[in-house]
Parts: structure tokens; C-alpha cells; sequence
């Protein structure tokens, strides 16, 4: 039987390879909106962050994810991603 294949993504903060699963993907669309994609479907430029607390706190220090989607990002959309790694 043949296995599935899982998809495995990186992550732009730890830079660790992982499954999707264990991601939580960030879109900044065409018109510079910035969303939580937990769907992993959505249109646009897409950025994954490791569903860890610590991994976020880096982030938002560095503001990495505001350089790897050349935009601004809210502090909303910071504590939306606390909110669905708390809630796993």
C-alpha cells in the first residue's frame, strides 16, 4: 500500500521543517490585508509560524513576519495567533 504523502512546510522564525499541521499559515493578499489562513488555502503571499508561544514572542520582536510579507502587521493579528496556540 502506498504511504500519503505529508506535507511538510518551514517555519520563518525557528526556520525548523515541519508538518502543516503543526503551523499556523499568515496571508497578506493582493490588497495588503494580513489574515490568519487556518484553512491553508487562501490567496496571497503566505508565511508559516510554529504553534508555539516562545516562537511567537520572537517574531513579534523581530518583526520578521512584517519583513517576510514586506507589510505592516497589527498587533490583532499577533494576538489572534496567541489565541489559537493557547487554544490548541
Amino acid at each position: 500500500m502506498k504511504t500519503k504523502k505529508i506535507p511538510m512546510r518551514t517555519c520563518v522564525v525557528s526556520r525548523e521543517k515541519l508538518e502543516k499541521k503543526d503551523l499556523i499559515r499568515i496571508v497578506k493578499n493582493n490588497n495588503d490585508e494580513v489574515s490568519v489562513d487556518l484553512t491553508g488555502k487562501a490567496n496571497g503571499r503566505g508565511a508559516y509560524i510554529k504553534k508555539d508561544i516562545e516562537v511567537l514572542n520572537k517574531a513579534r520582536k523581530t518583526k520578521i513576519l512584517e519583513k517576510h510579507l514586506e507589510t505592516s502587521i497589527s498587533d490583532e493579528i499577533y494576538d489572534e495567533i496567541e489565541n489559537i496556540i493557547n487554544n490548541k
